[in-house]
């Protein structure tokens, strides 16, 4: 049997802050432009790309989730 796990709506809609989302974009342009990051830049934005996959994958497992548990309709 495959057990499902429940995820929570809110956390399911959650987003990465807007300040948050601002400093991974700046960390990730400072790079396509050529310049190295620091050790704890490269951590911090390595760190900020998995969060972000990781929240697409719970929105993304919600959505599945959700579409699979609504009836169909019968016109």
């Amino acid at each position: 049997m495959i057990d499902t796990i429940q995820i929570p709506v809110k956390l399911a809609r959650f987003e990465l802050p807007e300040a948050v989302q601002a400093r991974l974009q700046y960390l990730l342009d400072k790079q396509d432009q050529g310049h190295t990051l620091t050790s704890e830049e490269r951590k911090e934005a390595e760190g900020l790309v998995e969060l972000a996959e990781f929240l697409s994958l719970l929105k993304l497992r919600s959505q599945i989730t959700s579409h699979a548990a609504t009836p169909p309709t019968i016109n």
